[in-house]
């Protein structure tokens, strides 16, 4: 009988990811719920005004639900060291959907718009809404920058991970 024949074959043990890569999939989930806080407040704030229906709004609404559900499944491949998933979320929403929060607030301001103009003539939604666009910003840009981080990177090795 030879020891290493029969050895019993068990899975290596997992590897705990780093705590930038797990802060950076927390991050990744908070940007979905504040996505979702800003869903709601739109939707709100154009059913009210009467501008759409709801069945208007529909396939915007279902489209989001599925970028927010296919950024809650890369999140938590992200954390369980799949490094496809940490390329595809900075790229589909670090880089694009990074473009799609400031895009809006840059036309104003280079339109001739002012902060001051926009606050001026602001309500209760127009600040949640800033404010919820606000943290969602920071938490992409903080996601992407700990995901990039020399642990992560190590975290992330094609030697360590198969995931």
């Amino acid at each position: 009988m030879n020891a290493v024949i029969d050895a019993p074959k068990t899975a290596p043990a997992a590897i705990d990811p780093p705590p930038v890569v797990r802060t950076a999939a927390v991050l990744w989930l908070t940007a979905v719920a504040f996505g979702v806080l800003e869903t709601v407040l739109m939707a709100g704030q154009i059913l009210h005004e009467g501008s759409a229906t709801f069945a208007g709004l529909l396939p915007q609404m279902g489209f989001r639900l599925v970028v927010f559900g296919v950024a809650v499944h890369l999140a938590l491949r992200l954390r369980h060291g799949a490094n496809w998933a940490r390329w595809t979320i900075g790229v589909m929403l670090g880089v694009f959907g990074t473009l799609s929060l400031v895009i809006e607030p840059v036309q104003f301001l280079l339109a001739g718009g002012s902060i001051g103009e926009a606050v001026a003539g602001a309500d209760a939604v127009w600040f949640a809404f800033a404010a919820s666009r606000i943290a969602h910003l920071v938490a992409v840009l903080g996601a992407m920058a700990l995901m990039f981080q020399p642990r992560a990177n190590a975290y992330f090795r094609p030697a360590l991970r198969s995931a």
